[in-house]
Formats: C-alpha cells, structure tokens, sequence
C-alpha cells in the first residue's frame, strides 16, 4: 500500500489512469472520484497479489494453516490504512463455525417398522439428536416463491417436512415458476437441494425430508463408502443447536410415509409415527470472515458491502493451487478501493453510506462464509444494506470469448432485482471507464448458473441487489496453474476502478437502489 501523502500528487499522474473526459461532469456532487480510482494500480495489484497467491499461503485451504495467514494479511492491511473494523477495536475477524463432516448414520423407524441406512435414506446434515413425532407436514414440492408456494396455507414451525424433486408445469410444459422449459433452481440437480432446504427451513421447519430417486442413487452409494473408511466428508457451516435436519429418502421410505407421494403435490398434514436416531460424530473448525469499513458521513446506518472470497483449493497431491484470480484477483481488488475510499475520506469526501468490505471464507466449499454473514450473522442489518459489489475472478480473459475486446468483464445480476443499481452502473462505467459490459452469464437460462454460484447470491436471495464482476473460466481454473504471473494486470486495475466507480456512485448518491424486481 502507498503512503497516504500519495494524495497530493496524484493529479500529476490522471493524464494516464484510463477515464473518460466527462467523468468529472459525471461525479457525486461534484465531488471528483478519478483522483482516488487513481491510486488503484496495476503496480500495487500485482505487488499484493504475488505476497496473496505465493506458496507462502498454502492455496488459503478454509481451516488450514495458509488460510490463516491470508486473513492475517489482509488485517495487516487494513490496518496499514487505518480502516476501522466494525467490530470494534483490532478485531477484523468475523468467525465463522464449521464443521468437518462425518457421514453420520441414523437409526429410523416408520409406524414400527426399520429402515435403513444407505439403503432406505441418508443423513445430508444433522445434528445429534432423538426424536418421536406423530405427524409430518408434507409439502409436495417444496418450492416457495412470489408466484407459487407449497408453503402457503400450512404451518411447518418446529415441524418435520416432506418434499418431492421436480417442479410442477402448466399445460404448455412449462415450468410454473419460470413460464420456461430450462430448468430453474427449484429442479436443476446442483440448485434444487438446496432451495428447497432453504425454503424449508426459512418457514421454521426442524426436519426436511427429500424424496429424490435420481440423487439417492448417487448419493447413498457414496456415503456409504465414506461412512465404512470413517473419512471425513465435505466442510460445512456448523448447524446451531436447533438447526435442521435432512435426510434424502427413497422410494421404498417415502411412499411408507405417504403411500401416494409420487402423484400427489397437495400440501396436507400425515399422520405417522416416525423415530429417528442420529449421532454426529463431525469435527469442528473455525474460520473467518475478514471485515473492515468506512463509516457513512450522512447515512451511516445504510450499508455498500463490497464482497471477494479470500479461500482457495489447497495443497492437492502435494501441487499448491495458489488461486491467483481465483479470488486473488478479487481479494486485492478490495484492498485497493478500501484505500481509494480512504483517501477521499482523509479528504473529507468521505462516502455518505457506510461502505463495507468483506472478504468471505469458504467460498470454495459452498459459500460458507457468505451464508454465514447473511443468514446467520449479519453485522449490519440486511434491510440497511442496500447492494452487494461481488467481485470473483477478475484479473484474466475468457478464452471462449471469441467476440468483442480485451477490455471487457462479465456483469452478472445487475438487473435482477434493481433497475436502478443496473442503471447506475451502466453509468458509472460510461462516464469514468468506458468498458465493455458483456451480460452473457446473466441470461437466466445461463446452463452455467452462474449467478448461483458466488457470494453474491446469499446477497441476492435476501433481495438486496447484487453485482457480480467476472472475467469467464479459464484453461487455469481451479488447477495448481492459476498463479499470479499469469494476471492481466492491466485489466485487472480497469476492472478494479469500476467497481469503485460504481461503489462510488451507491455510496453518494442521494437513494438507495430502489428494488423493484422480485426474487
């Protein structure tokens, strides 16, 4: 980081930061920002980016040694610029409980009547516990949304919930809460368990159990292997003492609980006797979310949150995947408009919103520290956030783009819940930065599902309007080969200053983006 008396200089170096002329006419109450967006660069990217993507760092395993020393790094940092953290004195570290999965296995019982593990069902997540209920509330699909909801004339508090796979049609074949025949999040195989998990347990439901043959015949082969070798399965946040079980069922179970689940989607009530019995053997890890922030000079209590994930893969067969962009690119990014943000308040154009940065752990094993931030502990409070700045990979070009220029980033989400938040940013890039903005991966029958994907999206299903920054895969994606001497960092600043133009915009001006659009 440069020394903040940078500040005074830096008008000798605008001729060459890649604005546009009109920018000033553009900016906040008149306030300039390409004196700050100056001092984001490529020299400075890369210098932090070599130290964050080193060897040193292990790859930033969530847990692990060299995930310890990056949220090191990055309060050594902000510390440096003398931000503050919002969590009071040196304390730049939001935890975030995880566990190391054990498969676990439950002993269950229907109306008398045994069933077993791996064969009739399998534990997806649990705490310990014994339980006896007389009744499950059976919720046919599970999908709630604006337009259609099994959840809508039942009471599921404290309940154990039964669900089907799929989603149901209307008489065109399309998909009920799309108007589409692409598959939503609601049916799509790396969506729908979860969405519907979370449906489940935003209506207070204490148990979720899921009828789905396709991924039953996957997954109980698999845990069954795991369970028997007694390995440790995949990282996951730590369930508090009443978080909710589910187990994934089969045929044979499900239709012992429901004799006519397989044509039946009505929502009702099951009288049944059902006994379950499980032990959770999984061992406990903490990890962190680094957090720092600017306080808002006339809107404090709204918040910009300005999110990149600080995790990467590891050490793998003894090759360290040093995740340069991935998210590398990102985490460095943060940094640098933290400092930008800083210098305009050393200035005393300090933003009018709180702006804060959060680096997010486990991002590489579904979005843990995200989750965590936004359904568990949000710092600030998610109805004073007003947007999400997501940034995920962005210091290289997508070989498959075989049209447009180098100087481009992939926009995903703009649209989906703010027309303003689109609006501004389609602005804010053609007035300081004029690059170009490619919506590819924001078509919402994307077979990529992007915009599911990054951290953004726990932003996102909270309606709180998101923007995630993306420059495309690559032949180095998520392989020991993403390291820093392969960053454009020329783009790499480029990017970076629109992102704090646009974070620039949010934070000044007189209203929040006003979401008019609907999960």
């Amino acid at each position: 980081m440069k020394n903040l008396l940078l500040l005074y200089s830096v008008a000798l170096t605008m001729l060459n930061c890649g604005t546009s002329s009109n920018a000033q006419s553009k900016s906040v109450d008149q306030v300039d920002p390409v004196t700050y967006a100056s001092t984001i660069t490529a020299d400075e990217l890369k210098t932090m980016l070599y130290i964050y993507a080193s060897d040193e760092f292990e790859g930033r395993d969530t847990g692990e040694k060299g995930q310890k020393l990056a949220v090191a790094y990055l309060k050594e940092q902000y510390m440096a610029l003398n931000i503050a953290t919002p969590l009071g004195a040196d304390n730049y570290f939001q935890n975030v409980p995880l566990e190391r999965q054990k498969v676990a296995e439950a002993q269950l019982s229907v109306n008398g009547k045994a069933y077993n593990s791996f064969e009739h069902h399998v534990v997806v997540a649990s705490n310990s516990i014994n339980l006896s209920v007389n009744d499950i509330i059976y919720v046919g699909y599970g999908i709630d949304t604006d337009t259609y909801s099994d959840y809508k004339d039942v009471d599921v508090k404290g309940k154990i919930v039964l669900a089907k796979a799929g989603e149901p049609k209307d008489k065109e074949g399309n998909y009920i809460t799309s108007g589409s025949t692409e598959d939503t999040k609601w049916t799509s195989e790396r969506q729908s368990l979860s969405s519907k998990r979370e449906a489940a347990a935003k209506h207070g439901a204490k148990g979720f159990l899921y009828l789905d043959t396709h991924l039953f015949s996957r997954y109980a082969p698999f845990y069954k292997r795991q369970f028997k070798s007694g390995s440790t399965g995949r990282l996951a946040l730590k369930e508090n003492q009443d978080g909710m079980m589910m187990l994934m069922l089969n045929e044979t179970l499900a239709t012992a609980l429901h004799s006519t689940i397989l044509s039946d989607a009505t929502p009702k009530t099951i009288k049944t006797d059902l006994n379950i019995a499980i032990e959770n053997k999984s061992e406990a890890i903490m990890s962190e979310n680094v957090v720092a922030y600017i306080k808002g000079s006339e809107k404090p209590d709204e918040v910009l949150v300005i999110s990149a994930h600080l995790d990467h893969e590891g050490v793998k067969n003894g090759k360290i995947y040093n995740g340069a962009d991935d998210d590398g690119s990102g985490t460095v990014a943060i940094l640098e408009i933290a400092e930008a943000f800083k210098m305009a308040e050393k200035a005393g154009h300090g933003p009018k919103r709180s702006v804060l940065f959060l680096h997010v752990t486990g991002e590489e094993n579904g979005l843990l520290g995200s989750k965590h931030y936004a359904d568990n502990d949000p710092i600030f409070p998610l109805e004073n956030t007003v947007a999400n700045l997501n940034i995920d990979m962005i210091g290289r070009t997508d070989p498959k783009r075989k049209e447009g220029t180098r100087n481009y980033i992939y926009l995903i989400g703009s649209d989906k819940l703010s027309t303003d938040l689109h609006n501004i940013s389609e602005e804010a890039n053609k007035a300081y930065i004029n690059m170009e903005l490619d919506y590819t991966f924001n078509d919402d029958n994307d077979p990529n599902r992007f915009y599911y994907r990054s951290d953004h999206y726990n932003f996102a299903k909270h309606n709180i309007p998101v923007i995630f920054y993306f420059n495309g895969t690559h032949d180095d994606y998520h392989k020991p080969t993403d390291t820093a001497d392969k960053i454009e960092y020329d783009l790499l600043e480029t990017r970076t200053r629109l992102v704090f133009f646009t974070a620039w915009e949010v934070a000044n001006r007189a209203e929040k983006p006003l979401v008019d659009k609907g999960n």
